[in-house]
């Protein structure tokens, strides 16, 4: 059984451990670390389930879930999730951001985006929250390319369910994965009237 608490807890644990937990071994030795580090009894079959290493559906134990949450520094799991339900770094909010909403522009419109290292795409406007890739260097978003957006936030990574390439549709692509949209501007204004 998953729930996002459980799966924040295996991230951060993930995170501290700093090494893989990819195969048999992996576990194995994870376990014993454990065990002789922090006294704790984890066993290499149930971190192989809790993992996903096995397929093997299961709500994990309350000890193994105390057992992590002391591992990365929380008294038990019951406070580990008190503690994600008061952290800032968890917590919904409203920020103040620079944006270029999709509804403000008109059919024609050029908007240029950029992130790091040395990103840059040029796009044009195409009614509807589509815009087609007229321009781009160091990505991988091609010429042609056409996607939806309502908005494009600076400073945010920009997340598209796909992009339309060659009649076909990609996966999901993020923009500025790291430190997100450096550049988000308007580069031409097409007056429609």
């Amino acid at each position: 059984m998953k729930s996002p608490e459980i799966e924040e807890l295996k991230r951060l644990v993930k995170e501290k451990y700093e090494d893989t937990l990819a195969t048999s071994t992996d576990f194995e030795v994870f376990s014993l670390m454990l065990k002789n580090k922090y006294n704790a009894n984890v066993s290499t079959s149930t971190l192989k389930r809790l993992y996903d290493y096995v397929g093997d559906e299961h709500k994990p134990r309350i000890s193994t879930l105390n057992a992590l949450s002391r591992y990365i520094g929380h008294p038990d799991f019951s406070r580990f999730v008190a503690w994600l339900k008061t952290s800032p770094c968890y917590n919904s909010s409203f920020f103040n951001a620079d944006q270029l909403m999709s509804s403000d522009l008109r059919c024609g419109d050029e908007v240029e985006i950029g992130w790091r290292p040395n990103r840059m795409v040029r796009l044009e406007y195409l009614g509807n929250s589509r815009y087609t890739v007229i321009e781009s260097s160091n990505s991988k978003m091609l010429f042609g390319d056409v996607f939806v957006t309502g908005c494009f936030i600076a400073e945010q990574p920009l997340y598209l369910p796909f992009l339309e390439r060659s009649g076909e549709r990609t996966p999901p692509f993020v923009a500025g994965r790291n430190g997100g949209l450096s550049i988000v501007r308007i580069l031409k204004t097409c007056d429609n009237e």
